[in-house]
C-alpha cells in the first residue's frame, strides 16, 4: 500500500460524510482520514489507487483534492 496526502476543500463533518460515501466504493474507512483542523484539510489515504483515481473519487463527491508533495 501507498500512503499519500491530498489538500481538500472539505469544511465539516458533513463534507467528510459525502467524501466517505464516494471513497467507500474503493477504500475501507480505516485506510483514510481527513484532518479538518489544518488549513489544507488534509486527506491522508493508504491504498493502491492511483492519485488520479483518488482525486476522481473526491471530485465525484463534489469536492476538490490536490496531491501534496511527499
Amino acid at each position: 500500500m501507498n500512503t499519500r496526502k491530498f489538500k481538500t476543500n472539505a469544511k465539516c463533518g458533513g463534507c467528510v460524510a459525502k467524501i466517505e460515501a464516494s471513497l467507500s466504493t474503493a477504500v475501507s474507512r480505516d485506510k483514510w482520514n481527513i484532518d479538518l483542523s489544518v488549513p489544507e484539510r488534509t486527506l491522508t489515504i493508504d491504498c493502491n489507487l492511483s492519485d488520479d483515481e483518488i482525486v476522481g473519487l473526491v471530485n465525484a463527491a463534489g469536492f476538490k483534492a490536490e496531491k501534496l508533495p511527499a
